[in-house]
């Protein structure tokens, strides 16, 4: 795949980012895209390797054929490019713009250089169909008479949506905001991922017959009554009950989960009102507690916002810089990872427990944390925390953010009224087909596996609507990972 000896003389390239002083004056998209030349030898150091592991499960869930799109580009065949990356992936404008590309950590040439530019020939790929024309509406030559509903239009809902209606089904996406796109529309900022994509792929669906049905709260104003008139059941509304931080002073004003804050802001750009208590960082020290993508998430939109200073507080300990023997070739590296939000200002802190917060008139004025010492991994993987004698310390907070990650989906209204097993974790529980326990009833997504990535959700998305298309009609042409 690529030139024979791409990957020997041409070196990885990307187009990285606007200067940082520019970028944190906007919500705009800041990455820069590669002229077709320089995607072309991108795409050339892309090696002939026997076992291709960027698509295998250490890299893409969605078992992109990444070797043979990457050929593609480097050859300047770029129509016959999308045609392969549309084949597995029904989303690749919002993979190639959030997805952390676990596909280039999983590159053969990453072994002991740079790896592919996965991410950014992905991306490109799909900019070109649409701006070529060719992302024109497809929709089914015949209708089987079946309806389903999918219950949630993020990643998963939207991608078994697509393809069931491919598959001739008619299907109806509920979703209980005013805006269809799940966390794609109310969780990401837009400044990782410009809403305008989302709308455009939405436009797409809506033409090719998908219905798309806002404020439609399945339990709560959409009775689960006239949910059962359907055929088939997708359950895809996602992990949306977060974690607390169970302290003394947590009730103090000025301390609010991560995704309210985010999602607050994104109606701001979308020019919609404030929904709740306002929150903004304008001005303030703000506290982010947790160290993933919905912290580093947080930390660029306080920026935005102009905080006075940002402090991100994680509970585990530094990871390491480069791969370690627990980690190896091509698992996942659990290293340190520097956001382009961590990089626009932000100091970060590891191994720290939150013990309290503190104020005046009702409002959080301090943190108060300890710093934790962790042991080494026993027999099972497990590290014990032991919190360090002296080590206490306080930190100016006027808002904190928690960030700390989901418990699963919420239980009242649509899971309770449906009764659908849950599993230890509170997830619904599926079997291997992802069915539930109530017949005719499906789940994916994070409310069937938890918190994960967009790529993850898309394929359990693509992976329920070939389950549903055989319980409807006893066989499938529909592809999954």
């Amino acid at each position: 795949m690529g030139k024979l000896t791409g990957f020997m003389e041409i070196a990885r390239e990307t187009g990285g980012y606007e200067p940082v002083v520019e970028r944190v004056r906007h919500y705009r998209e800041f990455t820069r895209p590669l002229p077709a030349e320089k995607l072309s030898q991108q795409g050339a150091r892309c090696m002939d390797c026997g076992t291709p592991f960027c698509h295998t499960s250490h890299g893409c869930p969605l078992a992109n054929l990444i070797p043979e799109w990457n050929d593609h580009v480097y050859r300047g065949r770029w129509k016959d490019a999308l045609f392969t990356l549309l084949s597995t992936n029904n989303f690749p404008e919002f993979t190639g713009r959030v997805c952390p590309a676990p596909c280039e950590t999983a590159c053969v040439l990453g072994i002991n250089a740079d790896p592919v530019a996965i991410k950014q020939i992905e991306e490109a790929i799909i900019e070109r169909g649409f701006g070529e024309g060719w992302m024109a509406p497809r929709p089914p030559a015949v209708r089987t008479g079946r309806t389903i509903a999918v219950v949630g239009s993020g990643p998963a809902g939207l991608a078994a949506a697509d393809q069931l209606n491919q598959a001739g089904h008619s299907v109806t996406v509920l979703e209980r905001d005013d805006r269809i796109g799940g966390l794609l529309t109310y969780g990401i900022p837009d400044f990782k991922l410009d809403k305008r994509v989302v709308e455009r792929r939405l436009e797409l669906m809506r033409a090719e017959g998908v219905v798309l049905e806002t404020g439609a709260n399945v339990g709560v104003n959409y009775p689960v009554s006239r949910l059962l008139g359907f055929d088939a059941i997708c359950l895809c509304g996602g992990a949306t009950a977060p974690r607390d931080l169970a302290v003394p002073g947590r009730e103090l004003a000025g301390i609010h989960f991560a995704m309210p804050y985010l999602t607050q802001q994104n109606r701001r750009v979308a020019g919609l009102p404030v929904q709740g208590e306002e929150i903004l960082a304008t001005g303030k020290h703000v506290i982010v507690i947790g160290g993933g993508d919905t912290g580093s998430d947080c930390v660029g939109t306080a920026n935005r916002q102009g905080a006075k200073s940002v402090t991100q507080l994680e509970l585990l300990p530094l990871p390491p810089a480069a791969r370690t023997e627990a980690c190896p070739w091509p698992y996942w590296p659990l290293i340190l990872r520097t956001s382009s939000s961590h990089e626009e200002g932000c100091a970060r802190d590891w191994a720290v427990s939150t013990k309290s917060f503190s104020g005046r008139d009702g409002k959080v004025e301090q943190l108060h944390g300890v710093r934790l010492e962790w042991s080494e991994p026993d027999e099972h993987g497990r590290r014990r925390m032991r919190e360090i004698p002296g080590s206490e310390f306080t930190l100016a907070a006027e808002l904190v953010l928690l960030a700390m990650g989901f418990l699963g989906p919420e239980k009242k209204g649509l899971l309770s009224e449906l009764g659908v097993e849950l599993d230890e974790r509170g997830n619904v529980k599926t079997d291997g087909d992802f069915a539930t326990s109530v017949p005719g009833v499906f789940a994916a997504g994070d409310m069937r596996r938890g918190q994960s990535l967009v790529v993850w959700a898309i394929a359990e998305g693509r992976r329920v609507a070939r389950a549903v298309d055989l319980y409807l009609m006893g066989s499938s042409n529909l592809s999954a990972p």
